[in-house]
């Protein structure tokens, strides 16, 4: 594999031949050109080779640093969709009058049923509240005392999922409300706004996390390539004595960076699809215990993908500041 001094000679070298066409001169610079980059990649890649413990370690910090993010995105997303699950979640009882008719009922049930916002109507009549009460309560004697059912027939409604949120359903129960028929309207909506402002600060903290991590890839990162300048400081200063430009210079360090990130997006992906395997059984035996047949979700190819780019953009990142800040400190005297 060539070595950045190779290339550079490589680089000062005329291209084309004489006489050869614009066209046929382009396309031998762009095919140099790109020829040259790839030396440098695979040139840089090399070097982490030769370095296997380090590079480990270095790949395995990255790592861990996209995990911990990765990770907590994907078990916020098993989240949201355990709590979208939830038929309580988000409903809004309807209390109609109790003069309201079974026919009555069933034309508002489909009217509401025909609404965008709405993702169904579940009808409990006046004589199935009465028989659900009687069964809960313990009071069916005091019960058949009654010379009639006192209970309203009830309408519950239960919006979208992309409807669900507190604003969302506060309009529907106020839209509701209106409606011919219904007594009242009733809604938990503390309960809404608990669990969403629950999920509201997970994500914040997850970006929180995330921000601070990403930072640390960066040092991570602009310090291991900071240890390869000073490693190299007297080939720099000799590159630069025979002509050879920063860009040169830069071009393995900056490739460097680049493998640093793909090898800690490799560690990141391994890492928590192994913690979500491993977690795959508990959360099977307690989703059994509530007679649910959900699976915690994997990564998915959006997430895999942002964890290997978000790695190559940082690799990148860190290497970019190091040598930016101390290539310009080394000068030949």
């Amino acid at each position: 594999m060539a070595s950045p001094r190779g290339e550079y000679l490589l680089e000062r070298d005329p291209v084309g031949r004489a006489g050869a066409s614009f066209g046929q001169s382009v396309f031998s610079r762009l095919r140099s050109y790109l020829l040259r980059h790839l030396q440098t990649l695979f040139y840089a890649l090399g070097e982490l080779v030769r370095r296997p413990f380090a590079t480990l370690m270095t790949a395995a910090v990255i790592g861990i640093a996209l995990a911990l993010p990765a990770g907590l995105h994907v078990l916020l997303k098993n989240v949201q969709h355990v709590v979208s699950g939830w038929d309580g979640a988000a409903q809004v009882s309807l209390f109609l009058d109790t003069a309201t008719t079974d026919a009555q009922a069933h034309l508002l049930a489909e009217r509401l049923r025909d609404r965008p916002d709405v993702e169904q109507v579940h009808y409990i009549s006046a004589a199935e509240a009465m028989e659900e009460f009687r069964r809960l309560s313990g009071f069916g004697d005091a019960l058949d005392a009654l010379e009639e059912n006192p209970l309203p027939p009830v309408l519950v409604v239960q919006p979208t999922l992309a409807h669900s949120g507190p604003a969302q359903v506060q309009r529907l129960l106020e839209q509701l409300s209106g409606e011919r028929g219904v007594a009242l309207a009733q809604l938990d909506m503390q309960w809404i706004k608990r669990l969403f402002a629950l999920m509201e600060m997970g994500e914040r903290g997850l970006w929180v996390l995330a921000s601070l991590l990403a930072a640390t890839v960066l040092l991570v990162v602009g310090n291991t390539i900071r240890l390869g300048i000073q490693n190299r400081k007297e080939e720099i200063v000799v590159t630069k004595l025979i002509g050879g430009t920063d860009a040169f210079i830069r071009r393995p360090f900056l490739y460097s960076g680049l493998w640093y990130g793909i090898f800690g997006g490799a560690v990141a992906f391994l890492l928590v699809e192994l913690s979500l395997l491993s977690l795959q059984g508990p959360v099977r035996s307690l989703a059994g215990l509530y007679n649910s047949s959900f699976r915690l979700a994997t990564l998915d190819l959006a997430t895999a993908g942002a964890i290997l780019g978000g790695g190559v953009l940082l690799g990148l990142g860190g290497s970019w500041l190091a040598v930016g800040r101390h290539l310009r400190a080394i000068e030949p005297t």
